[in-house]
Order: structure tokens, then C-alpha cells, then sequence
């Protein structure tokens, strides 16, 4: 029996990256996606390598006519679209309120919100008449608390989960399953690109009750339990995969 047909954006590097590996072990028929041509090519390999039938598409989250073709080129190649990850996202720009502009909110906001806004849409519209999918949105430990410095990612995040909740209850009478993956700190180059500083991400990860950073590998567990059967009663949920940082 062929395994299911899985879309990931933003697949070519830290969580998206091994997610489409954890996928690929698990007999998974993949598309992949992201911006860069040579690290999807060096991606698509890895996967090949693996066993699994995947194939690269280049796309841009923030603009519709990418996601819809990268949509549409999933079900041209495998015939239906079983499971999205929708992992595109950036941590925007740092810095206080009082100094940051449209620019740097339309920089965070296209990418985090609009994307996963635009494929939300185009993955529906094809899971919608199947009857069936699991889609698993990337939100944060900020997704639910604030962090100084930080506004336009923290709001960005919050506002992933507001879609994953009310696309979660316009769906689920068609069998279709939202959910989100809310990691904490994580050990990829958006946390060192984040923190800044090998003293500040410390300070980060000093905060975490498990006193680690996770592994991309662990966020990917938990998403492709999401995306699984064993998790067919759970929709419109935020999973915190973040070593207890969000527990008091």
C-alpha cells in the first residue's frame, strides 16, 4: 500500500528539513518546498537516498499564485494531498515597539500569517472534497505569551494559532483535521539567528524546565503524530513541545 502523500513548506533546512526525513523513513510520498533550488536539489537526494518517492517545488508562501501552483503540482504528481506541513516562517525583526515600521511587520506578517493563511486555503480546497487530511501549522512557545523585543514574531504566532483553531472548526465536519506544533527553543539557525549571542540563546535555554534546547527531530515527532491516525480524535489543538517552558 502506497504511504501517504505529504506537502511541507519551508522543508529545506531545521524542522522542515527533518520532518521530510522522519517522513521519508515512514514510507511517506513527499513534495518539498521552499525558496532555494540548490538546497531543495541537495534535499530531494537525501529523500531519494531514503526510499521515498519526493519531489522539490519551488515556492514563495507570501504569494498566492506559488502556493496554489505548489498545491496543484502535489496532486498533479501524486493524485491527493494526505498531510501539509505548513513550516514556512521567519523570526522577523528584533527591536522595541517604538522602533519598528510597516516594513518590518509586512516582513514578519507575509511570511508567518499570510502564508499559512494562503495554504490553509489552496490545501483545503483539495482536502475539503476528499474527506480527509491533517494539517499541521507551525506556531511557538510565543504563541501564547508575550517576550520583549519580540512583538512582530509573538503576534505573528498568536495569530497562527487563531487560523488553526477557526480552520480546525470549518473543516472538521469534512473529516479534515488543524492542528499546530508549538516548539519551544530549538536547536536550528532561526534560534542563533534569534538569540543573537551564544550568552543570550544560554540565557534562552536556561528558561527551559528540561534545561535543553530541543531537537528538530523531536518537533518532528510530534508532527508526524499529529498527522497520524493515532491522533484522529484531536483537532484545533496547539501541541507544546518545549520542555516544560510553558507549564507554569
Amino acid at each position: 500500500m502506497a504511504g501517504p502523500v505529504v506537502l511541507i513548506t519551508g522543508a529545506l533546512a531545521g524542522i522542515g528539513r527533518a520532518t521530510a526525513l522522519a517522513f521519508a523513513r515512514e514510507g511517506a510520498r513527499l513534495v518539498v518546498s521552499g525558496r532555494r533550488e540548490t538546497e531543495g536539489a541537495a534535499l530531494l537526494k537525501e529523500l531519494h537516498a531514503l526510499g521515498a518517492e519526493a519531489e522539490f517545488i519551488r515556492a514563495d508562501v507570501r504569494h498566492e499564485d506559488d502556493v496554489r501552483n505548489l498545491v496543484d503540482g502535489t496532486v498533479k504528481r501524486f493524485g491527493r494531498l494526505d498531510v501539509a506541513v505548513n513550516n514556512a516562517g521567519t523570526e522577523g525583526v528584533p527591536g522595541p515597539i517604538t522602533g519598528l515600521s510597516a516594513e518590518n511587520y509586512a516582513a514578519t506578517f507575509d511570511t508567518n500569517v499570510l502564508g499559512v493563511l494562503l495554504s490553509l486555503k489552496h490545501e483545503l480546497r483539495v482536502m475539503l472534497p476528499q474527506g480527509s487530511g491533517s494539517i499541521v501549522n507551525l506556531s511557538s512557545t510565543m504563541g501564547e505569551r508575550g517576550a520583549p523585543n519580540a512583538s512582530l514574531y509573538v503576534a505573528s504566532k498568536h495569530a497562527v494559532e487563531g487560523l488553526t483553531k477557526s480552520a480546525a472548526l470549518e473543516a472538521a465536519a469534512s473529516g479534515v483535521r488543524v492542528n499546530a506544533v508549538a516548539p519551544g527553543p530549538t536547536e536550528t539557525e532561526m534560534l542563533k539567528r534569534f538569540t543573537g549571542t551564544a550568552e543570550r540563546k544560554a540565557g534562552l535555554v536556561a528558561g527551559v524546565p528540561l534545561k535543553r534546547a530541543g531537537t528538530p527531530e523531536e518537533i518532528a515527532d510530534a508532527i508526524i503524530f499529529l498527522a497520524s491516525d493515532k491522533a484522529s480524535f484531536i483537532t484545533g489543538q496547539i501541541i507544546r513541545v518545549n520542555g516544560g517552558k510553558t507549564a507554569s
